[in-house]
């Protein structure tokens, strides 16, 4: 069975509702209903009333632009969640560790390249002929940015690592 036919199998045991949201989940630029629907192979209707329950349950942000109304992952409330993941899936030493880890490697990139930033490291391949090193930096680059924004993630997550283990140790 090939990846495609993996794929329509296993959309095909999904309900509209689990389809809208597994696709919702995905949405990095703002998209309309009807771009849903016709991803998801439901009703214009039945998309909206979906999106809907994701934007009240903050899963999705709704914004009006151009006379449209679109919707996008709302990026803060995911952000709030991957910290709470990151909480509640290791302690403290281990973000500490994995937090080191991040900036080390940068600060590598930094003096092996001599560069300050990804851009930097980017522009440097005008200069370079050999197609391995131009792949490299490229890959360095797309990994320098990876860490560059989750660093911010694990911070904010040791930042408030006590107010949360004393949140989530509370009886219900």
């Amino acid at each position: 069975m090939s990846t495609d036919d993996q794929r329509d199998a296993a959309r095909e045991s999904m309900t509209r509702g689990e389809r809208i949201r597994a696709a919702a989940r995905t949405l990095r630029t703002p998209r309309s209903a009807s771009w849903v629907a016709n991803e998801t192979e439901v009703s214009v209707k039945t998309a909206q009333k979906y999106l809907n329950q994701l934007v009240e349950d903050n899963v999705l942000r709704r914004i009006e632009q151009g006379g449209q109304t679109l919707y996008c992952v709302d990026q803060l409330m995911a952000t709030y969640r991957e910290v709470a993941a990151l909480q509640r899936e290791h302690d403290r030493e281990a973000l500490t560790d994995a937090l080191e880890s991040m900036r080390s490697k940068i600060t590598e990139w930094k003096q092996s390249y001599n560069v300050e930033t990804p851009g930097e490291l980017r522009g440097s391949i005008a200069n370079i002929e050999d197609t391995e090193e131009i792949a490299t930096r490229r890959e360095i680059a797309s990994e320098w940015e990876h860490l560059a924004n989750r660093i911010p993630v694990v911070q904010a997550a040791l930042n408030e690592y006590d107010w949360a283990d004393k949140r989530d140790s509370l009886p219900a």
